[in-house]
């Protein structure tokens, strides 16, 4: 098949700028005739889908149309056709679907070749659920995935293996249906990331055997939304969270809000785009006319990218990664002694788009490799190390919140090495209580330690050192010692928060009580209307937080 170059390219007014686009991973440009089909339902009569009004027709016939025709491109049942914001927001509402039917121990394979968006919603959601996740490595010195490599990490309690169809960073094309037939010995799913793979080759969704197949139309001269494609019988043993008022039939279940209906019909002018090229003319189905059309355009490419790996090798200094038999027209190239960063400005200069990044297939970038192999901990680990999200601490019950200061005891000795002990009664605290607790009036004097008998969930006190520990922060926190709140709140009168238990058992009561004893330590928590602590003599004991629910 011989395309009409120039013909071709003036139906794509974005080419009209005079740059040359090699930023295949940022998206295609669009033919004139998406643009028109997306302008025109934009400023049609529409509205939600429904069969009483013209307009609600008019809606529901633009939905049905882009199902019909992804299901064209990708020799998939249209039934099956699920449209989205994004392949990646599509890929994480399946990932928290399916690990609904996980449990702990399952196990989900990845590979390293990906993109990020077939990776880490899978990482994510089994992290949740306490699955296992592996991690399929390609050889670096062809870029080859081996079915072997997914197919050793297999066992009976696999329940989901992600694989690209085709690598955005380094154009590898893994064999897809001898890692299907692998996957398919046990009861895993295969969800294929077509994303990369969907503009370059001839789909068949069924013959690579893929359970679940996502790409984007951004990438094939459509519109920016996402498609995932799967069998019907499939998607109805799946209930993902959605709302009450919606459908529940397939696939709409899956489709959450109002279908972006402008998107949707510039997503069908594309795939009749592709079609028109196609040497049948308009002869034969759509489908017929769609692989003819993409058979074509995978000999124009594979020449072209023949052409630039010869320039670009006899460049002094290049370094080529794309190795692979089977590849896409994508290479990946350094250039010895300069920065990426820098070569792509001096390109964009020259009015060429190549850009410099690891477009989101993170694990596959050489950085990332030359990462893994100088911390060996990395190399089953991943990436997802430095990024897994710690969960979030529950934030303190308000009444603990209060308690914080008030179990704040006194160090014991003079305070603070650093600031020393306060002189100064605080303006609550009558100078003569200050004065018998033990506060500033002995500057100058050396002060007895308060033996401390608790070790609590927020505060302790370490007499030994006249500093008070605060658990959690890491190191000691000192104050200057004086009478703790609990004093001054025995000083105005106020009910004192805590009851103590003289001779009782060191152990756990109630929620916010002190849960440890301190060694050799007496009790030293005071009661309202008792001298301090340290008289009571007692050697252990138990307290219970009486606090208002």
């Amino acid at each position: 098949m011989s395309l009409d170059v120039a013909a071709l390219r003036a139906r794509f007014p974005a080419l009209a700028e005079g740059a040359a686009h090699f930023d295949g991973p940022g998206g295609s440009q669009v033919p004139d005739v998406v643009a028109a089909a997306v302008v025109e339902t934009l400023t049609s009569a529409i509205a939600n889908r429904g069969t009483v009004t013209r307009a609600e027709r008019r809606a529901e016939q633009v939905v049905q149309d882009a199902r019909r025709a992804m299901g064209d491109l990708l020799g998939a049942d249209p039934r099956g056709i699920i449209f989205g914001r994004s392949m990646t927001a599509l890929t994480y509402d399946m990932a928290r679907t399916l690990s609904q039917t996980w449990a702990e121990g399952d196990e989900v394979v990845v590979t390293r070749l990906d993109h990020d968006a077939n990776i880490r919603p899978w990482v994510q959601a089994a992290e949740r659920v306490g699955a296992v996740v592996r991690w399929a490595d390609f050889d670096p010195a062809t870029g080859e995935l081996a079915p072997e490599a997914v197919g050793d990490l297999l066992s009976e309690r696999t329940r989901l293996v992600a694989v690209t169809a085709a690598s955005n960073l380094i154009g590898t094309r893994p064999d897809l249906p001898a890692i299907a037939d692998l996957v398919h010995g046990t009861r895993a799913l295969l969800y294929v990331d077509g994303v990369h793979y969907t503009p370059h080759v001839g789909v068949d969704v069924r013959a690579l055997g893929a359970d679940l197949f996502a790409c984007s139309p951004y990438k094939f001269m459509g519109p920016h939304c996402g498609v995932l494609a799967a069998s019907p019988e499939l998607l109805e043993t799946l209930h993902p969270d959605k709302l009450l008022p919606s459908s529940n039939a397939v696939p709409e279940r899956f489709e959450l809000g109002t279908l972006p209906y402008e998107l949707l019909a510039g997503t069908t002018a594309a795939v009749d785009f592709i079609a028109a090229l196609s040497p049948l003319g308009r002869a034969g189905d759509r489908r017929n006319r769609v692989l003819s059309a993409m058979q074509g355009l995978e000999e124009h490419e594979d020449r072209l990218r023949a052409r630039i790996e010869q320039g670009i090798a006899a460049l002094p200094g290049a370094v080529l990664y794309s190795r692979a038999t089977r590849r896409t027209p994508t290479l990946l190239v350094r250039f010895e002694g300069h920065d990426s960063q820098a070569v792509r400005v001096a390109l964009a200069e020259r009015n060429i788009n190549a850009p410099a990044a690891c477009f989101y297939a993170i694990e596959a970038s050489p950085r990332a490799r030359a990462r893994r192999q100088r911390c060996p901990a990395d190399r089953t680990g991943s990436l997802q190390r430095r990024q897994r999200r710690r969960p979030a601490a529950p934030r303190p019950h308000r009444h603990r919140r209060r308690l914080t200061p008030r179990l704040r005891c006194r160090a014991g000795a003079s305070g603070s090495p650093s600031r020393g002990p306060s002189t100064r009664p605080p303006p609550t605290v009558p100078p003569a209580v200050w004065e018998e607790a033990g506060g500033g009036s002995h500057a100058g004097q050396p002060q007895r330690s308060r033996p401390s008998t608790h070790s609590c969930r927020t505060r302790a006190a370490r007499p030994e050192e006249g500093l008070a520990h605060r658990p959690g922060h890491g190191g000691h926190v000192g104050w200057p010692a004086g009478p703790c709140r609990r004093e001054r709140r025995r000083a105005r009168g106020s009910p004192a928060p805590l009851a103590v238990q003289a001779r009782g058992t060191a152990r756990p009561a109630g929620r916010l009580g002190c849960h440890r004893r301190s060694a050799g330590a007496d009790a030293a928590l005071p009661v309202r209307g008792a001298p301090l602590a340290d008289d009571l003599g007692v050697d252990s004991f138990r307290a219970r937080a009486h606090l208002p629910r």
